[in-house]
């Protein structure tokens, strides 16, 4: 859990809690939505390169403006690659990194994971939020290639917004982007609020 600091007592009170700065093992972001924010716990203990990653892009601006372009309900809701003007163009990132799903975190509802291309370590900019109980076949030893997609961390407020943008309307199929929902969700800002580095 995240630990309070004498940062967070000067930072003051965020949504009736005492904002933490994270101690050396968990990095916090929240996700500024249009239709609220999500308050992410990131596990940098058990993730290091995937959290340094994530927040990498945070501290860049690189999602402020992007979407979640693929809503499959009940399953999961993905963003960090397409920006709001144009749905249909991936935002270029970073280089990938090497998956480490081998962390003994599982794709259970309400956790943060890397989305992928085929090949285990390629993932970048793009992740999902899990809307399922429990994600089994994207655990590693489940997934179909062994290896499935890395959890960095959980949702630990916001709970109603991952679940207004689960029920959201989509198109069955717009260009390339599966599942786009008809109504724009935008990360309007992605901010890390407290860590250590």
């Amino acid at each position: 859990m995240l630990k309070t600091t004498s940062l967070a007592l000067a930072l003051g009170v965020w949504y009736g809690l005492t904002l933490a700065t994270c101690a050396a093992e968990t990095v916090a972001v929240e996700l500024q939505t249009n239709l609220g924010n999500i308050l992410l716990e990131l596990d940098r203990e058990r993730a290091p390169l995937t959290v340094d990653n994530f927040a990498g892009y945070v501290r860049r601006g690189f999602y402020d403006g992007t979407v979640f372009h693929r809503v499959i309900r009940d399953f999961m809701i993905q963003g960090g690659g397409y920006d709001r003007l144009d749905g249909e163009k991936v935002k270029p990132g970073m280089g990938a990194i090497r998956n480490e799903s081998a962390n003994g975190l599982m794709n259970v509802k309400y956790t943060i994971a890397m989305a992928r291309a085929d090949h285990p370590d390629s993932a970048t900019s793009q992740f999902f939020i899990n809307t399922a109980i429990h994600n089994i076949h994207l655990d590693r030893g489940n997934a179909p290639d062994g290896v499935g997609h890395c959890v960095f961390g959980k949702v630990i407020r916001g709970y109603e917004v991952v679940d207004k943008i689960n029920a959201a309307a989509v198109r069955p199929q717009s260009g390339t982007v599966a599942s786009q929902p008809v109504e724009p969700i935008i990360i309007v800002k992605a901010v890390v609020i407290g860590d250590v580095r």
